[in-house]
C-alpha cells in the first residue's frame, strides 16, 4: 500500500456544480438563480422577510431604563412582625424561618405600613424613618445589619 493508493471512500465526495457554463450544462444563463429579483441577485437585506413586516418593527419600543446594578430588598411591613413575642430579637433568619419572607435578596428593608404593639430589637439591612419610629417609641431598638 502506498500513498498513492489513498482515495475517498465510495460516496462521500461530490462534484462541484459549475455555474454559467452554456446551455448544455443545464445550468447556464441564470445559473441556478432563477429570473430577477434581489435572491437572483444575491443582496436580500439583512432581516429581510419577504416583505412581512420585520421582527424589529413589530415588536414595541423598550422605553427607559434599567439599572444593571439595582439592589433588590425583601420587603417587611411592621405588621407583619406582630406575630413575633415581646422581646425577641428579629433577625433576617427569623423572618425566613417563620416565612414573612421567602428569600433575603439584597437585604432586608422594615417599611412603617401598619401598626406594632410589642417591644421588639429589629435587625435588617435598612429601615424607613417611619418604622425607626413606631419601633422606638414601644421601647424597642433597631439594629442596621
Amino acid at each position: 500500500m502506498n500513498l498513492t493508493d489513498l482515495k475517498p471512500n465510495e460516496g462521500s465526495t461530490h462534484r462541484r456544480k459549475r455555474l454559467g457554463r452554456g446551455p448544455g450544462s443545464g445550468h447556464g444563463k441564470t445559473s441556478g438563480g432563477g429570473h430577477k429579483g434581489d435572491k437572483a441577485r444575491g443582496n436580500t437585506k439583512p432581516g429581510f422577510e419577504g416583505g412581512q413586516t420585520p421582527t424589529h418593527r413589530r415588536l414595541p419600543h423598550r422605553r427607559g431604563f434599567t439599572a444593571l446594578f439595582k439592589k433588590e430588598f425583601a420587603i417587611v411591613n411592621l405588621s407583619a412582625l406582630e406575630r413575633f413575642d415581646n422581646g425577641v430579637t428579629v433577625t433576617p433568619e427569623l423572618l425566613l424561618e417563620t416565612r414573612v419572607i421567602n428569600d433575603v435578596k439584597d437585604g432586608v428593608k422594615i417599611l412603617g405600613n401598619g401598626e406594632l404593639t410589642k417591644k421588639l430589637t429589629v435587625q435588617a439591612h435598612h429601615f424607613s424613618k417611619s418604622a425607626q419610629d413606631k419601633i422606638a417609641s414601644l421601647g424597642g431598638s433597631t439594629e442596621t445589619i
